[in-house]
C-alpha cells in the first residue's frame, strides 16, 4: 500500500442546515495496487474532478536539513480547515479530488529515532528522504499523466524535488517553478533534504526555469547564491518587495512565468509569511495577502500544474499545538482556495 485514504467526516463537525466541503468532496477509496490507482483516477476524471489534493505527513526532509520536526502535522491541520468550509456556489468543490496521503509512517518513525546532530545518523536521515522521494513520485506521476493539477500539502520543502521530477516525467519536458521563500533551497547536493530540492532537480534536467520571490539575501549561503546565478535563475529579495508596488510585481512575475512556455509549479514555503508556525518561523516576512494573491495569479496561467504548500509545523506555534493547528488550518485552506479561484479564471 502506497497511499492512505481519508475519511472526511473525521475532520469537521456537521451542523444542521449547512453543507460542508467535508460532505461534498470526492475521495479516493483505499488503494492497494498501482493498477487500481490508475483506474480510480480515470473514474475521477470522468466525474469532472480536475484538482487532486495530496498530503505528505513527514518532517524527514527538514530534519535532514539540520532543522526541526513538526511538518508531519500540517496535512491534518489543512484538512481541519478545508473540510469545515461551507459548500456553496462560490466554491467549485466538484472539481476537487481528495486523493489521500502518501504512506510514509514507517519512514517517519525511523527518522524520529535519528539525531541530526550525529554525522552518521544525519546520513541515514538523508537516505530516508531519498526513499520518501520515490514514494511521492509513485503517487504524483499518475496524477500528472491523467491531466490533474495537484495541490500537495507537506511535509518539508524537500517534496519540491519529486513534484518537479514527476511533472517533467509526465509532460516530457523540463519545467519551471516560482517559489515564495526566504531561501532558494539551492544548497549543495550532499544527500537529499529540504534545502536542495531545486538544485537536485536542476542538475538532473527537470528544472529549466526558476524564480524566487521574497528571498532573504542574509539567509542564503554564498555557494547557494552562486549556484543560482550560474544557472541563470532569478530572484526578487524580500527587502525589495518591502518598497515595491505588489500589483506591479505580481504582473511581472506572471509575465515572466508565462514567457517560459513550460509546465509551471507554484512553490510556497509558509515561513515566507509572517508568524506562521513553521520549522523556521519568520517574524519579518510577507503577509498572507501576498501569498494568496501570488497563488491566485499564477494558478490562472494556462500551463500551471501544481501548488506546493511546504514547511507548516503546527506544533511549533509559540502558543502551542492547538493554536498552531488553528493558524495552519486557516492559512493552508485559504491558499487552497486561492488556487481554486485562479484555476477557475483560466482561459479554456
Amino acid at each position: 500500500m502506497f497511499l492512505t485514504s481519508i475519511d472526511p467526516a473525521a475532520w469537521f463537525t456537521p451542523r444542521s442546515g449547512e453543507i460542508r466541503l467535508g460532505q461534498t468532496l470526492h475521495c479516493l477509496p483505499e488503494i492497494d495496487t498501482i493498477d487500481a490507482y490508475h483506474d480510480a483516477l480515470q473514474q475521477a476524471w470522468e466525474r469532472g474532478q480536475r484538482i487532486a489534493i495530496v498530503g505528505v505527513p513527514e518532517s524527514i526532509g527538514p530534519r535532514a536539513n539540520l532543522g526541526r520536526g513538526g511538518a508531519e502535522h500540517a496535512y491534518v491541520a489543512a484538512l481541519k480547515g478545508l473540510l469545515a468550509l461551507q459548500s456553496n456556489p462560490m466554491i467549485a468543490d466538484h472539481e476537487l479530488l481528495l486523493v489521500g496521503q502518501v504512506q510514509c509512517d514507517d519512514l517517519q518513525q525511523q527518522a524520529d529515532a535519528l539525531r541530526n546532530t550525529d554525522a552518521g545518523e544525519l546520513a541515514q536521515l538523508r537516505e530516508l528522504c531519498e526513499r520518501l522521494d520515490q514514494r511521492v513520485q509513485q503517487v504524483l506521476v499518475p496524477l500528472f499523466e491523467a491531466g490533474f493539477d495537484v495541490i500537495l500539502v507537506g511535509g518539508g520543502h524537500n517534496n519540491a524535488y519529486p513534484l518537479l521530477t514527476s511533472l517533467q516525467q509526465a509532460s516530457g519536458e523540463s519545467v519551471g517553478a516560482v517559489n515564495l521563500d526566504p531561501h532558494a533551497d539551492f544548497r549543495a547536493r550532499e544527500g537529499r533534504h529540504s534545502g536542495n530540492g531545486f538544485s537536485y532537480a536542476y542538475m538532473e534536467g527537470a528544472l529549466k526555469h526558476y524564480h524566487v520571490v521574497g528571498l532573504h539575501e542574509g539567509k542564503n549561503n554564498a555557494e547557494s547564491l552562486k549556484q543560482l546565478a550560474d544557472a541563470e535563475f532569478t530572484y526578487r529579495s524580500v527587502h525589495e518587495l518591502y518598497t515595491h508596488d505588489w500589483s506591479n510585481e505580481l504582473s511581472a512575475i506572471a509575465a515572466q512565468a508565462e514567457a517560459w512556455h513550460v509546465p509551471l509549479g507554484i512553490e510556497i514555503d509558509v515561513d515566507a509569511l509572517q508568524v506562521v508556525p513553521a520549522s523556521a518561523i519568520n517574524f519579518n516576512g510577507l503577509s498572507v495577502a501576498h501569498g494568496y494573491s501570488l497563488v491566485e495569479t499564477l494558478a490562472s496561467l494556462p500551463r500551471t500544474r501544481y501548488l506546493h504548500l511546504a514547511e507548516a509545523a503546527p506544533s511549533l506555534h509559540p502558543a502551542g499545538r492547538e493554536a498552531g493547528d488553528m493558524a495552519c488550518a486557516q492559512l493552508l485552506s485559504e491558499l487552497v482556495l486561492a488556487y481554486l479561484h485562479g484555476f477557475q479564471r483560466r482561459e479554456p
